[in-house]
C-alpha cells in the first residue's frame, strides 16, 4: 500500500521534505513502505518446513509421553527440566516475541498507530489489557463451575488469611453455628472428603506419573475441567503467532540464513511449553485429545510456511493491512500468554500449589530451569 493511500495525501514527495512543515505521519508511512523481497532459495524454504514439523513436533510429545507412559522410566529431573523450561519460554515469548513486535506494528510511533483511528488511542496496550481480562473471566467461569458441580467450598481458615476477616458462618470458637444439624454435618464430611481426595489425586499425578486407581476418578474429572480451558486458551495464543511467523519465513528475503535457524528453535521451544503445561494436565487413560493439541501445535508453522510459498512472490508482510493484522494477533496472543505464563504457571506451580515439593534443591532446579528458557528464549528475540 503507497504512503498517499495511507495518509491520503498525494502532495508528500519523499525526495523533496521539509521537515519543519510535513506531517510525521507521512514520514514515517514512507520510512516503514516495504515490499516483497522474496529472493529464491526455494528448496531450503521447503527444508526448513520439514525440518520444523519435526523437531517442534517431537518437543512438544516428548513431555506428555513422559507423563503418559510411565514404562519409559524418564528420570524425574528431565521431566521436571522441560516442564519448567517450558514455562520460562512461554513468558519470554509474551514479553519479547508478541508484546515488542506488537508495538513496532500498531503502536504510536508506527505507520499503523498514526493513522485514522488507530491515533486516536494507544491500541496495542488496549488489545493486551482487554486480552488478559478476557481470559480471567473465562479462567474464573470455569473454575466457579468446578466448584458448583462438584461442591467445593472454601475452607474458612484460607478465607481469613487472605481477606482477614472470617467467614460469617463461623462462630468465633471456630464452629459452625449450625453444625449440629446431620445433614449438614454429612455435606461438610463428603465437602472435606472430596477436597482431601483431590489435592491426594493431584499429589499422584505430580509425583508418580499417569497412572492412578479407579477411585481417582472424580478427582481426576475435577483437575481437567479446572485447567483445561486455560490451556486450549494459551495453545490458540501460541498458534496464532506461529502462524504470522510461517507466513514471514516463507517470504523473507536476505535475513533468511538467521531466521532459519533461530524460528527452528523458537518452535521447538514453545513446542517444549505446550508440551510441558499438557502434561500437567489430567486427560483421561486413552485419551486422543492431547495427542490432537499436539499434533495441532506441530502442523501449524509448516502449514503455515508452506502458505507463505504459495503467496511468496505477492504477500508483503510490511504492508499496512499485514501491519494491522499481526499487531493484533500479537497484542491478543501475548495477553494470552502473559496471564497464562504468570497466573498458570509460574503462580499456580510456585505460589498457591499445596502439593507443591519441599525438597529445597527440586526447587532450586525448577526456578533455574524456569531462569534459563526465560534468558534463551529472550535472547533469540535479538533475531527473530
Amino acid at each position: 500500500m503507497s504512503t498517499s493511500t495511507v495518509t491520503g495525501n498525494n502532495d508528500f514527495n519523499p525526495d523533496n521534505v521539509d521537515l519543519s512543515t510535513a506531517d510525521p505521519t507521512q514520514i514515517i508511512c514512507y520510512l516503514s513502505t516495504s515490499s516483497n523481497e522474496y529472493n529464491g532459495r526455494l528448496g531450503a524454504r521447503i527444508s526448513a518446513l520439514f525440518v520444523i514439523l519435526i523437531l517442534s513436533t517431537t518437543l512438544t510429545f516428548f513431555p506428555v509421553i513422559a507423563k503418559r507412559i510411565p514404562k519409559l522410566h524418564i528420570p524425574l529431573y528431565v521431566y521436571l527440566f522441560a516442564r519448567y523450561f517450558g514455562a520460562g519460554v512461554i513468558i519470554a515469548t509474551a514479553f519479547i516475541h508478541l508484546l515488542d513486535p506488537a508495538y513496532s506494528e500498531i503502536g504510536p510511533r508506527t505507520c499503523v498507530g498514526m493513522t485514522g483511528r488507530w491515533a486516536d488511542y494507544s491500541w496495542c496496550p488496549a488489545i493486551v489489557l482487554t486480552s488478559i481480562i478476557v481470559i480471567f473471566l473465562l479462567d474464573f467461569m470455569a473454575e466457579r463451575y468446578v466448584e458448583i458441580k462438584y461442591g467445593i467450598q472454601n475452607d474458612p481458615n484460607v478465607q481469613e488469611a487472605v481477606t482477614g476477616e472470617a467467614d460469617a458462618r463461623i462462630d468465633s470458637t471456630g464452629a459452625d453455628p449450625h453444625m449440629h444439624k446431620p445433614d449438614e454435618i454429612t455435606s461438610r464430611t463428603d465437602v472435606e472428603a472430596a477436597a482431601a481426595a483431590a489435592r491426594l489425586y493431584e499429589q499422584k499425578f505430580s509425583s508418580e506419573g499417569y497412572e492412578v486407581d479407579s477411585s481417582d476418578e472424580t478427582a481426576r474429572d475435577r483437575s481437567f475441567k479446572q485447567q483445561i480451558a486455560a490451556f486450549l486458551i494459551l495453545e490458540f495464543g501460541v498458534i496464532f503467532h506461529s502462524v504470522i511467523i510461517g507466513l514471514n519465513l516463507g517470504v523473507v528475503g536476505s535475513e533468511f540464513n538467521t531466521l532459519y535457524p533461530v524460528i527452528v528453535f523458537h518452535q521447538s521451544f514453545e513446542g517444549l511449553g505446550i508440551g510441558a503445561r499438557m502434561s500437567s494436565i489430567p486427560f483421561k487413560k486413552g485419551s486422543w485429545l492431547p495427542w490432537f493439541l499436539c499434533a495441532g501445535y506441530g502442523v501449524t508453522t509448516p502449514i503455515a510456511i508452506a502458505v507463505g510459498l504459495g503467496v511468496r512472490t505477492s504477500y508483503d508482510p510490511g504492508s499496512f493491512t499485514a501491519n494491522v493484522v499481526s499487531g493484533v494477533l500479537d497484542s491478543m496472543s501475548a495477553g494470552v500468554l502473559i496471564y497464562t505464563g504468570l497466573v498458570e504457571l509460574l503462580a499456580r506451580d510456585f505460589l498457591f500449589n499445596p502439593t507443591r515439593t519441599q525438597d529445597n534443591k527440586r526447587l532450586a532446579f525448577m526456578i533455574f530451569c524456569v531462569l534459563l528458557g526465560t534468558g534463551l528464549m529472550a535472547l533469540l528475540g535479538k533475531w527473530a
